[in-house]
């Protein structure tokens, strides 16, 4: 059976919006645990414009599932993850100006970097994978650096449209039989909501989803514990 894993950043974004305590991602969390999250994933940006430190510690003491820290491939925070131990990091691309993530790691360009990183983290005994897009190329590469886990880039399939949208979807299936003959464990996430994630599903062999925007914009509308159970179902249910 596939994980959901719920991503609380923007119940953080609302926060900061203010610059107040409330709403808290670590109460989110808590409740999207008891609705069904198998895990509960928060991406802390160098910027600190929603996840903040503080955040990530608490959980690291609260989550009951597994936390998983999504962040920058910088010395800063694989500092700050060995100090934490999350269950798992996500090396993620980050660039100050960019709204969200805006594709996958270049694993191939950066492969001496990586492989340093991904060593230290697994001193520390924390699972790493690699947010990538779903390239044969990018995938070997993060098998050749000894990444436990790679995590498909799913925004350009959710964006595309018509024929397109075909095309992209089937860029992902080939990835995730790529990824598990290379030995990696498969996730897959961004852009991903109550529609666009059936057919993906239906593809098999991803181990987990991780979702956040769509679900916390309908949990502003129907509840956080309503949203999360949703799609606890679908993703379960495939």
């Amino acid at each position: 059976m596939a994980k959901l894993g719920v991503n609380v950043d923007h119940i953080a974004t609302i926060r900061q919006a203010r610059g107040g305590t409330e709403p808290d991602p670590v109460t989110a969390s808590a409740i999207a645990e008891l609705a069904g999250a198998d895990g509960i994933t928060v991406h802390l940006r160098e910027d600190r414009r929603h996840i903040q430190d503080r955040d990530v510690m608490l959980l690291r003491r609260t989550v009951q599932t597994h936390l998983n820290l999504e962040m920058a491939a910088t010395d800063e925070m694989v500092a700050i993850a060995m100090k934490v131990v999350p269950d798992y990091v996500t090396l993620v691309p980050e660039k100050r100006q960019e709204l969200t993530t805006e594709g996958g790691l270049d694993v191939v360009k950066q492969k001496q970097k990586l492989a340093k990183q991904i060593d230290l983290l697994h001193q520390a005994g924390i699972t790493v994978s690699l947010f990538v897009d779903p390239d044969l190329e990018q995938l070997k590469a993060s098998a050749r650096v000894k990444a436990d886990y790679i995590e498909i880039h799913t925004g350009t399939y959710c964006d595309a449209k018509g024929k397109a949208k075909v095309s992209e979807l089937a860029k992902i299936e080939e990835a995730v039989k790529a990824g598990k003959k290379l030995g990696l464990g498969v996730n897959a996430g961004h852009g991903l909501n109550y529609q666009n994630i059936k057919p993906v599903l239906a593809l098999g062999g991803i181990e987990e989803y991780n979702i956040g925007h769509s679900i916390i914009s309908r949990a502003v509308l129907v509840g956080l514990d309503r949203a999360v159970r949703e799609m606890a179902e679908l993703v379960h249910g495939s």
